[in-house]
């Protein structure tokens, strides 16, 4: 009778334990993007953390307050004044775009009719006989895109007090992150059912996934963003900065990346007659933006990760789908727990194997 009454009473304390943590969960929601970004920068942040707390003799508070200035103002205060920015110069095409003055259809049909023959006759092979329904489709699709624009100029004024409430949590997270982040963890440890070896394995791949993914792809992003922007502002062509961050979110996508952008653009300045800058952004984005993901981002997350090219690549962009931007870390961490705990599982199966065939 005791037996069976220590099992209901450990099933319910279970079923306690899981919906208190889902109610946790779900009440947190509103704001998950400020505690993952409170940790993802505290993981980050954790070595300087450190080295402070050694430098100030163990005074918490004091190196904890101070890594915080530095994440401010080397992080977030950059951050903000791109933003800025990058909201004023995006507000300036849409009103171009929505006056005439950048006619992108116009611009469509320049490239069009400069096209080579083979193109065209390529495209009546696919039974494309004539453009005026792609570019009904391209006028729709730029309507859509003005519109979305307008929107988020929109939402990004209404958003302004949301968007510091969630600075301010994540500040404040962060700043107990640092200071008491030995003691979380030694505590995650201890709720958790599994060996030492275990946890050291999935909690030191936890931190290596992080600081990989977000070391690595925030670095090649900004390179590739800052490389593709200068060469587009020598070239001239207008909006330098707003493709400068559209290559910079492009580039968090593994094999994809940066090209999105300036392949399109180096395609149509030759063939608007433009050649020698399209010469120009071919080889440059050929040599300098690709050979950027090509060198740094298998030293910085492949290696780190230990995790196959086309696992980061299908995570990333799964993850990107199902939790927007913040799912370019989302995804190669789930990524990376689900090979960890199937590497775990493997491992001590055939551990228990060979213990039981030599009994």
């Amino acid at each position: 009778m005791d037996f069976v009454m220590h099992t209901y009473e450990n099933k319910f304390f279970l079923f306690l334990i899981v919906a208190a943590s889902l109610a946790f969960g779900w009440i947190l929601l509103p704001l998950y993007g400020a505690v993952l970004w409170g940790v993802v920068i505290a993981i980050l942040f954790a070595p300087l953390y450190r080295g402070l707390c050694n430098a100030t003799g163990h005074r918490r508070n004091l190196a904890a307050v101070t890594t915080l200035a530095i994440i401010v103002m080397i992080v977030i205060l950059p951050l903000s004044l791109i933003g800025a920015a990058l909201a004023q110069e995006a507000n300036g095409m849409y009103v171009k775009i929505q006056s005439g003055e950048l006619d992108l259809v116009r611009l469509f049909r320049q490239v069009v009719d400069a096209l080579p023959a083979w193109i065209s006759e390529l495209m009546n092979r696919f039974g494309i006989a004539s453009l005026g329904a792609l570019q009904e489709r391209l006028s729709a699709g730029l309507l859509k895109g003005s519109q979305f624009l307008a929107g988020q100029a929109i939402n990004i004024g209404q958003s302004t007090f949301e968007f510091v409430v969630n600075l301010f949590v994540m500040l404040y997270l962060l700043f107990f992150l640092l200071r008491d982040g030995d003691l979380l963890a030694r505590r995650v440890r201890g709720a958790l059912p599994l060996h030492e070896q275990q946890q050291d394995e999935l909690l030191l791949k936890f931190t290596v996934v992080i600081r990989a993914t977000v070391k690595g792809n925030m670095l090649i992003a900004l390179l590739q963003g800052a490389l593709g922007g200068l060469i587009f502002w020598l070239l001239g062509i207008n909006g330098a900065l707003l493709w400068a961050v559209v290559m910079a979110f492009l580039s968090l996508v593994p094999a994809v990346g940066a090209g999105l952008v300036w392949i399109p653009v180096a395609i149509y300045l030759l063939a608007s007659g433009a050649i020698w800058q399209g010469v120009i952004l071919i080889a440059y984005g050929s040599l300098v933006i690709g050979l950027v993901d090509n060198l740094l981002r298998p030293i910085l997350v492949g290696k780190d990760t230990k995790m196959p090219d086309y696992v980061v690549l299908i995570s990333t962009l799964g993850g990107i789908e199902a939790f927007g931007l913040n799912g370019f870390v989302i995804g190669p961490v789930i990524a990376a727990m689900f090979i960890a705990v199937w590497d775990i599982y493997s491992i001590s199966r055939q551990e228990f194997e060979a213990d039981r065939g030599t009994t």
